[in-house]
C-alpha cells in the first residue's frame, strides 16, 4: 500500500500520469481539481474568497484520502505541490497507516508546451487557462518536496510511455 503525492505545474501531465498509475496498481486518485470544482458549482455565485474555497477543498481532500487509506487503499494525490503542509500530512497519514510515502514531480521545463497544453485541455472550472512565463518559472520553483523521504521527478515533455514503467518500479520500492 502506498501514497503518492503528485506534483507539477497545471498541464505539467498530472492527471495523465495519475490515471495510468491508478490503473496499474488498482490506487485510488483524489484530484484536488474536481473537488474545487465541485466546491464551485456547488456554491455558485456565493463569492467564497480563493483563500476559503482552497482552504475547504484541501480540506475535503485529506478527509478522502484518509478514508481511502484507512480501507487499505493506495491513494494517488493528484495536486500542484506548493505548501510544506502538504508534505506534512501525506507524510503523518503514512506513519499513521503504515504504509510508503512517495513522491512524483512532472516536470516539463517549457513554457510553450505548457501554454500549448493549457490552451488545449478540456478545462475544469477550477483550472487555470493559460499562464504567463513569470508565473511558470515562479510555479515552478515553488514547489515543495519531501525531506524525509526520496522523490521521483520525470521529464513529462516527453511521451508518458518513455517514464511510466520507471515510475511504476520507484513506487514498488520500499
Amino acid at each position: 500500500m502506498f501514497f503518492l503525492q503528485m506534483s507539477g505545474f497545471p498541464g505539467s501531465g498530472k492527471s495523465s500520469l495519475a490515471k495510468q498509475i491508478s490503473k496499474l496498481t488498482n490506487a485510488v486518485i483524489v484530484d484536488h481539481d474536481i473537488t474545487k470544482t465541485a466546491l464551485l458549482e456547488a456554491l455558485d455565485n456565493q463569492n467564497l474568497s480563493m483563500n476559503v474555497l482552497g482552504k475547504t477543498s484541501y480540506h475535503i481532500d485529506w478527509a478522502l484520502i484518509e478514508f481511502y487509506l484507512s480501507q487499505g487503499n493506495s491513494v494517488i494525490f493528484d495536486v500542484p505541490c506548493l505548501y510544506e503542509k502538504m508534505i506534512e500530512i501525506g507524510e503523518q497519514l503514512c506513519l499513521k497507516y503504515k504504509i510508503k510515502y512517495k513522491y512524483v514531480e512532472c516536470c516539463v521545463d517549457n513554457y510553450e508546451l505548457i501554454q500549448q497544453r493549457l490552451l488545449t485541455r478540456e478545462r475544469k472550472i477550477s483550472q487555470i487557462e493559460s499562464t504567463t512565463y513569470e508565473a511558470f518559472k515562479h510555479g515552478i520553483q515553488q514547489s515543495k518536496k519531501s525531506e524525509k523521504y526520496e522523490y521521483f521527478i520525470v521529464d513529462s515533455s516527453e511521451p508518458i510511455e518513455t517514464y511510466l514503467n520507471k515510475v511504476i518500479d520507484y513506487i514498488k520500492l520500499k
